[in-house]
């Protein structure tokens, strides 16, 4: 997994309860991200408080987005975030006086990782499509025992 860049003495951190804050989420959930490597150990401070960068924070926001519009589980969000990890350390250390070898390399594994993001989000479209012809399918089905109910009804109701 690609490491994060280092912090510097002028960026700015915030602890935990402010990250909570400023991303929506728990200070338990975000312990818990870091727990599952979704999140990199926090720098801390002397008395052991955890502090997040603005990267944490963009991070957290990543994370929540791709749970709530594409449904990912932590282990494919995990994946999705690892791969961007390896595609910005690849932008970061670009360079054209790289050798034509080595600049093929580089954008051969930022197909590879980001051909696995798309494989990630396809196989979550599918399913969901899959999910929707059912539900269609179940639709399409009471409606036509509605109407056909309706129908029994109306020849069953008494006459005024």
């Amino acid at each position: 997994m690609a490491e994060k860049r280092a912090r510097t003495q002028d960026e700015p951190c915030i602890q935990i309860g402010e990250a909570a804050d400023r991303t929506g989420v728990t200070q338990r959930t975000l312990r818990f991200y870091e727990e599952r490597g979704l999140l990199k150990p926090p720098t801390r401070m002397e008395g052991g408080f955890r502090l997040y960068s603005q990267d944490d924070v963009d991070r957290v926001e990543q994370i929540k987005r791709l749970q709530s519009l594409l449904g990912l589980t932590l282990a494919e969000i995990k994946d999705m975030v690892e791969a961007e990890e390896v595609k910005e350390e690849l932008r970061a250390t670009a360079r054209s006086d790289l050798s034509i070898p080595e600049r093929i390399s580089r954008i051969k594994k930022r197909i590879e990782v980001t051909q696995r993001q798309h494989d990630i989000i396809s196989h979550k479209l599918a399913a969901m499509e899959e999910m929707k012809q059912d539900l269609e399918g179940r639709l399409e089905h009471n409606r036509a025992t509605l109407a056909e109910l309706d129908g029994q009804r109306e020849e069953v109701a008494p006459a005024p």
